[in-house]
């Protein structure tokens, strides 16, 4: 199967759905990635895929820069945790939004496929490991490959309205503990 932008796709079975050779991704700052097309081959309107990973793999790296203040939350709010614990061996600092990026190791894998329940979006999302919280890592999702509108622990949702079954957060990209 080809692909405007990814070239010949493979059929992945555990994936159930299609894989592409990996390739340097500008936003992720050139790292090399594997994008993952899951619904793809079943979808009414699969342009919306091609659309969404045109998009995205146009973007710079001041996409993702535009989502540091809810990344730094997200830090902020682990950190804080850690604190009230008491539990300083995990505190990991990190100076400003500026310099949150350079505690974060970008997966190399991206996911693509179509929002749940009447969502008509194609969302690409990226898991990745993040200094300050090992075990559920950093999730960042790019809503039609443009713009990022999730980040915060790995969940697999691609919204926030839907990771916490609340329409309250639709187009929140972080929701903070402090919003519950």
């Amino acid at each position: 199967m080809q692909i405007p932008s990814l070239g010949t796709l493979t059929f992945d079975s555990e994936l159930d759905g299609y894989r592409a050779d990996p390739i340097p991704v500008s936003v992720l700052g050139g790292s090399s990635c594997q994008l993952a097309l899951t619904g793809y081959a079943s979808d009414p309107t699969p342009e919306d895929f091609h659309t969404a990973v045109s998009e995205f793999l146009a973007l710079t790296p001041s996409a993702l820069q535009a989502a540091a203040p809810s990344v730094f939350a997200y830090y902020r709010d682990v950190m804080d945790a850690v604190v009230a614990d008491g539990d300083n061996d995990w505190y990991v600092e990190v100076a400003s939004e500026d310099a949150v990026f350079d505690h974060v190791q970008f997966g190399d894998e991206l996911r693509v496929l179509r929002g749940h329940d009447g969502d008509q979006h194609v969302y690409v999302s990226l898991e990745c490991e993040c200094d300050w919280e090992q075990e559920h890592g950093l999730q960042i999702v790019f809503r039609d490959g443009r713009t990022v509108t999730k980040v915060g622990p790995y969940d697999g949702h691609l919204t926030n309205s839907r990771a916490y079954g609340d329409s309250r957060f639709d187009g929140v990209v972080y929701v903070t503990l402090s919003s519950w």
